[in-house]
């Protein structure tokens, strides 16, 4: 009678270790956080007259607010807000300043405590250039997108992602970023 209660203790046990580790990897609700990486952008299109060799890089970061809707277990579904600043890349005596907001809808998979995730939409962006024989600025809304690998625990996610935008104004847009996000 002993042994039977202790295999019963013991799976009830497992049970709740699993389903918590479960509940530690997709937290529903309100989530913020920042992010910094390595942000890059490639040659730059200046439309009839062709392109401008380019390929600059430096550190970027992101201001991120989401909702994860967890409507199914495994499975996280939300929608993302970022603010992202790409830095100050400069090339061959030119300077870029470039930045925008991001709206994505993700969707991941949960594998306890770690997950994966991809996401896609658009984002708003503004660029400026410089460089001793001028200057000039460009803005406009294309598509965006990402994945990325995560780790949970309670309401703490850490995340890498890389992200690639396709602008029109710029060829191999992209950001490989470190996040620290919180759920409320």
């Amino acid at each position: 009678m002993r042994k039977q209660s202790s295999w019963t203790i013991g799976l009830l046990l497992a049970a709740g270790l699993m389903s918590a580790t479960a509940m530690a990897g997709g937290d529903t609700g309100i989530y913020v956080g920042a992010g910094v990486g390595q942000a890059s952008i490639g040659d730059i299109d200046l439309g009839s007259d062709g392109s401008y060799p380019f390929d600059g890089d430096d550190t970027g970061y992101k201001v991120i607010a989401g909702y994860n809707f967890g409507v199914i277990p495994l499975i996280d579904l939300g929608a993302e807000l970022n603010y992202i600043d790409f830095g100050k890349p400069h090339d061959n005596g030119v300077n870029i300043k470039a930045d925008g907001v991001a709206a994505y809808g993700l969707a991941g998979v949960n594998l306890g405590p770690a997950g994966l995730f991809a996401k896609a939409g658009f984002i708003r962006w503004d660029a400026k250039a410089s460089s001793v024989a001028g200057s000039g600025s460009d803005d406009g809304t294309d598509p965006a997108y990402g994945i990325g690998a995560r780790i949970q625990l309670f309401s703490i996610q850490v995340r890498a992602e890389y992200e690639a935008f396709d602008l029109d104004g710029a060829d191999d847009v992209d950001l490989l970023s470190l996040s620290a996000l919180y759920t409320f």
